[in-house]
């Protein structure tokens, strides 16, 4: 795939995700054995079995509504790219993915994260996405 395939492949995905919350179509965007892992709590799934129970209870359901999502940079090599982005929201719903455990705070996040996306043939083979949890946590209260 070309460079910028590979970008509205991921454009897709992230709509699926965020956009439409059609975990159907997200998962469509995918590999049969892709995975996804968030790093700094290790969530995620391995295969569309554990990905579609993922995105369906926890992932897609879970973000508050006042999210908002900046492209800060983004890199494009032969089979991945590379996402930077800056997030902030209030933290009124239950992130279990992000945030194991705690109840919603009703405080304010604003992080910066790295999503390194990886490609096989036409589909998405892996996501591993990296923010810095203890800033996270501070914001939170917890910390």
């Amino acid at each position: 795939m070309t460079g910028q395939q590979l970008e509205q492949l991921w454009a897709e995905h992230i709509a699926g995700e965020f956009v439409s919350k059609d975990v159907e179509a997200t998962l469509d965007t995918m590999v049969d054995d892709a995975y996804v892992d968030h790093m700094p709590v290790h969530t995620g799934g391995r295969g569309k079995d554990e990905l579609r129970v993922f995105y369906r209870d926890n992932f897609i359901p879970s973000w508050p509504k006042d999210l908002k999502m900046t492209a800060v940079n983004r890199v494009v090599g032969e089979s991945q790219l590379v996402d930077e982005l800056h997030l902030s929201f209030t933290h009124n719903k239950r992130m279990e993915w992000f945030l194991p455990g705690v109840p919603p705070t009703g405080r304010r996040v604003e992080i910066d994260l790295a999503v390194v996306v990886q490609f096989r043939g036409d589909k998405l083979c892996c996501e591993r996405i990296y923010w810095d949890q203890a800033t996270v946590l501070r914001q939170v209260g917890l910390l």
